[in-house]
């Protein structure tokens, strides 16, 4: 299920399907929203307004944060993309044809799991049966504790998925993009700190 605050989505496979999408709603092809376009189409999930702007972590062309903004705004308003808001973090921006994903997110350390929007039906049914609305979670996640996390409140082993350091596998959003990576847990605390210090787009 697509969602666009502006109108209907537009879903593209390829960037010349993006590109002729963007001419036939009027707009020129100009070099920074071919940039534009090209980073979303080569990143991995999600991707914040500054991760672009940066240059995709070195994997694309720098380019001013402002315009960026900008290019990603004219972009969800044509509908062919959309972005998601994950914990306090930034807004990460998407085509909407590789997002038609739903998500949910920890609370505690920050994963965020993506999940295809059939496996949460049964809980909008749910939803729609007792209060009448029909829920999405691509805007906004929903929100709980992870596996790992509810497992360590419990003072449960970890089954698996565990690091050399003691640490777990986790799926974060540092304000960039979404990634996982090997979770290292310090003797002074739980190690689920992280820092979302991107502006709220």
């Amino acid at each position: 299920m697509g969602f666009s605050p502006f109108r209907d989505a537009v879903k593209v496979d390829d960037l010349d399907e993006a590109l002729s999408a963007l001419r036939e709603s009027g707009h020129r092809v100009t070099a920074p929203r071919r940039l534009v376009l090209e980073a979303l189409f080569d990143a991995d999930g999600p991707v914040s307004a500054e991760y672009v702007a940066d240059g995709m972590g070195g994997a694309s062309t720098p380019m001013d944060a402002a315009s960026v903004h900008r290019i990603l705004s004219q972009l969800e308003e044509l509908g062919l993309v959309r972005h998601v808001h994950i914990g306090h973090g930034p807004g990460l921006y998407a085509l909407v044809g590789e997002a038609d994903r739903e998500y949910l997110a920890c609370e505690r350390c920050g994963r965020v799991t993506t999940v295809e929007p059939g496996k949460l039906d049964s809980i909008r049914r749910s939803i729609r049966r007792r209060f009448g609305y029909e829920a999405r979670f691509t805007h906004f996640p929903i929100l709980g504790l992870c596996p790992g996390c509810r497992r360590e409140i419990a003072g449960e082993e970890q089954p698996s998925g565990r690091s050399k350091d003691g640490g777990h596998e986790h799926e974060h959003s540092h304000g960039g993009y979404v990634h996982s990576h090997a979770h290292a847990h310090g003797t002074g605390g739980s190690g689920h700190k992280h820092d979302h210090d991107a502006e709220d787009s």
